[in-house]
């Protein structure tokens, strides 16, 4: 898709013609992948699998600039973030070198004024700014002050990794992040030529492990935590953020060998979806008191092995699975919010984000 072609369109013509573009583990990350994958969603809500769209090393997230025709991925292997040109079809391009990430790179996002990048590290907590051109190449890298734990009264003699997750686009320009090391959120101000400066941090109860955010169309934010499977609710409070609700990610509980994954909002934010590893299921919770409050209702098989993200498109909701290589669809009811069975299945090689262009 040229950046030409990004022209308003109605939702039908959207869900008609829209690319997902898979994050992916390759060889060097124990998947079966070749680089950034490309999917076709059709108006039926099934899915094509288009091959692959550029050979990448286990690009495991991908991000997509707000206007212009550039996805970005992490390297999670070879620790570096790398931005691509969408050519034609389903064809991404580099564009210039990699830049250096840290270990275990495991996640990127794009500001939505096409500003900067944000990539953060799992395996040595590092979070991490890119700035960006008018084409959208990466032009300055800046490390973010690392973390520190809140929680190091109870491992004194273990000083605990900090292991910086995913990143999310607040409001009003502020960039929130989480670290599953040491159980914070920390919410961040952009300053240019500097990157991200501290703003403050919520502190999550020890071990929880926050992962994954949703934004509530009301500001508050969705944290799933990956140890514990909970799912909490933070509010902005005249400019800072503070710990409003904690409940159970799931209806039946967490079972053994269980990790939360991913959790995304439906149609107007009435619901939201948590992915649980494991017992491989779907979760559906139901959004109350305007946005502070996050119940289960039902509990699903996801339809398939290792749910390690999903997304809602419409009345579509698609969960990649890493280990099953597949993304199946379920149609979600208007009403309950609740998917029926599985509608359709497409194979994909280890997908591990499915992510709309545009």
């Amino acid at each position: 898709m040229t950046s030409a072609s990004r022209t308003p369109a109605t939702n039908s013509q959207v869900l008609s013609t829209a690319i997902i573009w898979t994050g992916a583990y390759t060889p060097d990350g124990g998947g079966r992948a070749e680089g950034i994958g490309a999917l076709r969603a059709n108006g039926d809500g099934s899915l094509e699998w288009l091959g692959t769209a550029v050979k990448a090393q286990s690009p495991s997230f991908v991000a997509v600039h707000p206007t212009l025709p550039v996805v970005y991925a992490v390297a999670e292997q070879r620790k570096m973030v790398q931005a691509y040109r969408h050519v034609s079809g389903h064809t991404l391009e580099p564009i210039g070198a990699p830049w250096p990430a840290g270990e275990a790179t495991c996640h990127v996002a794009v500001d939505p004024h096409g500003r900067f990048v944000t990539a953060t590290c799992w395996g040595d907590g590092q979070v991490l700014l890119y700035e960006l051109d008018a084409d959208g190449g990466i032009t300055e890298r800046f490390a973010a002050a690392p973390s520190t734990d809140p929680h190091s009264v109870h491992s004194p003699e273990e000083p605990r990794q900090g292991r910086a997750h995913t990143s999310l686009m607040l409001q009003g320009g502020r960039v929130m992040t989480t670290d599953l090391g040491h159980d914070t959120l920390r919410i961040w101000t952009y300053k240019p030529g500097t990157g991200l400066v501290a703003d403050h941090e919520v502190v999550l109860p020890f071990g929880s492990g926050p992962r994954h955010l949703a934004l509530h169309p009301g500001g508050n934010v969705f944290v799933v935590s990956e140890y514990s499977i909970e799912v909490f609710v933070v509010r902005p409070e005249a400019g800072t953020f503070e710990l409003v609700f904690r409940g159970p990610a799931t209806q039946g509980g967490a079972m053994d060998g269980d990790s939360a994954a991913e959790i995304c909002l439906g149609p107007g934010g009435a619901f939201a979806y948590a992915g649980v590893r494991g017992s491989n299921r779907i979760s559906v919770l139901e959004v109350g008191s305007n946005g502070s409050e996050l119940l289960p209702v039902q509990d699903l098989a996801s339809g398939g092995d290792w749910p390690r993200h999903h997304l809602v498109r419409g009345p579509w909701l698609h969960v990649a699975h890493e280990r099953s290589d597949n993304v199946a669809t379920f149609a979600l009811d208007p009403k309950t919010g609740l998917p029926g069975p599985v509608v359709h299945s497409v194979e994909t090689p280890s997908p591990t984000a499915l992510v709309p262009n545009g």
